[in-house]
């Protein structure tokens, strides 16, 4: 990094330590991810106590992400629990629609505003940043209602920002790929279920197995449509990797699969909203 960027980023690590510094005590929406990892340490780092990372469990949050989040927490000793949300309850939410992470994150900010009552903390926070601004986040729309604090987008953080300050700091999700919920992989349109859920991190966790690391795997229906990093499409393609994995996916309950021979791309699946989409109109991680 220059010596000018390396200064201008300082001083934006700066302005959210001062962010902190305001609140006298913080509930941190913490996913496991490099943005709300990032912000789980800087909370812990300025109010000690007085701030707690809270990790939603529920369908569409896997378990791999589960041992990511305790990796990190192991590293950092940062103040930690574990709350259990209900959004498949969610009629509107089961739907998926356009709108399906709003019902998602109107459910983890009721929680969180629930918990943050009665422990006392002042104020709830996530970890949107200056990037995310740029894509459709309906979520968003769910913070603004809750009144949740968004100290990394206030101190114009964005993304690679953000991972090079935790990369400076030490913490091991610096250079973690971007994981957003299972249901993500779910075209809108198709309700959601416990049954494709758990297809989906069965097949996901198939391909951790054979040592990729940026993938998604789309559900579309009996078939099964992989992205992968596009750093690690010439090993598949190389390996025959729907070859070798056929037998595998149809076990899981997947009579097909393809690879996407333009590798993974963020928020593929926005595609089909595209003619109404609006930035912020509304985080999750793009799917």
């Amino acid at each position: 990094m220059q010596k000018l960027a390396a200064q201008e980023i300082l001083i934006k690590q700066e302005r959210l330590l001062d962010r902190l510094r305001g609140v006298d005590s913080l509930l941190v929406a913490f996913s496991g991810g490099a943005d709300s990892a990032y912000l789980a340490w800087a909370a812990d780092h300025v109010l000690g106590s007085g701030a707690l990372a809270v990790t939603a469990l529920s369908a569409s949050f896997s378990a791999h992400d589960r041992e990511q989040a305790e990796l990190f927490v192991r590293q950092t000793a940062v103040r930690h629990e574990f709350l259990e949300t209900h959004e498949l309850e969610n009629p509107l939410y089961v739907a998926n629609a356009g709108d399906r992470c709003y019902h998602c994150k109107s459910e983890l900010f009721t929680e969180l505003d629930r918990l943050a009552g009665a422990r006392k903390f002042s104020a709830v926070a996530y970890g949107i940043n200056a990037d995310d601004v740029r894509d459709y986040r309906p979520g968003h729309r769910a913070a603004a209602e809750h009144r949740v604090l968004t100290p990394l987008l206030d101190a114009g953080l964005s993304k690679p920002e953000i991972r090079e300050l935790s990369r400076m700091a030490g913490l091991v999700t610096w250079d973690r790929p971007a994981s957003p919920c299972l249901s993500s992989r779910i075209p809108y349109g198709t309700p959601v279920t416990m049954e494709i859920l758990s297809k989906i991190e069965r097949a996901e966790a198939t391909l951790r197995e054979m040592g990729y690391r940026e993938f998604r795997v789309r559900y579309l229906g009996e078939a099964a449509r992989i992205e992968l990093g596009r750093d690690e499409l010439p090993r598949a393609l190389a390996a025959n990797l729907t070859g070798a994995l056929a037998e595998r996916f149809r076990a899981i309950g997947f009579a097909s699969i393809s690879l996407d021979p333009r590798g993974y791309q963020q928020g593929s699946l926005n595609a089909a909203l595209q003619s109404s989409l609006k930035p912020l109109t509304g985080t999750d991680e793009r799917p």
